[in-house]
């Protein structure tokens, strides 16, 4: 038998889920939840084979749940099952140790037979995207194109006078000398094309979504 978590906090998914898997003789529905806080305490109390997880739910995310209960307890299969189609979500389930992302579009055969490849040890994840996700984390984080002319140090720099630091307060939190702060902070604005620090300061902001 196939040991199967439910976690949805919509009651009626979760009953036409289980009503679906257990007419098929060989899937068992051993514990099901409403909210993440919920099924973090209780999977890995119950150890299924494999964990159905909803993607968005009012305390958390599935991928949120799959990261904790994988750290506990690896042996558990995660899928993450969602109505949204989102690259940064796929993204998020890989890193979490998901072994399937799944619209809810799915037919029910197709998630039935998706469980039962998971449970096996098979992964339900478009090679081609894994290798993309893959990729992305080999290479680090995209930089702005108007960045990427700046050095490590510059970088870190504009990110403080974003926080609207001053020289001598960027200078002490980096161990630098204040006037080396003054010639980065000079070398930065003319690699941006800019005359001021307060336009930097907007121009990070904007850039690398600070508020």
């Amino acid at each position: 038998m196939i040991r199967v978590y439910l976690l949805d906090d919509h009651e009626v998914v979760r009953f036409g889920l289980r009503e679906m898997l257990e007419r098929e003789g060989d899937i068992e529905v051993v514990g099901e939840s409403g909210s993440a806080v919920d099924a973090t305490h209780r999977i890995p109390a119950l150890r299924p084979d494999v964990a159905i997880l909803d993607g968005r739910l009012p305390d958390g995310s599935g991928i949120d749940v799959c990261r904790e209960i994988r750290s506990v307890d690896p042996t558990i299969k995660a899928l993450i099952l969602t109505s949204y189609d989102d690259d940064e979500a796929l993204f998020a389930a890989i890193m979490a140790g998901a072994s399937g992302y799944v619209l809810k579009q799915i037919h029910g055969t197709d998630l039935i037979d998706g469980i039962r490849r998971v449970a096996a040890g098979q992964s339900l994840l478009d090679p081609a995207v894994t290798a993309r996700v893959l990729d992305r984390i080999r290479k680090g984080p995209e930089q702005p194109d108007e960045l990427k002319n700046l050095t490590e140090q510059e970088r870190k720099i504009l990110l403080h006078v974003a926080e609207g630091l001053t020289n001598r307060e960027i200078a002490e939190r980096m161990f630098l000398a204040e006037k080396t702060v003054k010639n980065y902070v000079s070398s930065l604005l003319a690699k941006l094309g800019l005359e001021r620090r307060t336009q930097a300061a907007v121009l990070a902001s904007r850039l690398l979504g600070r508020h």
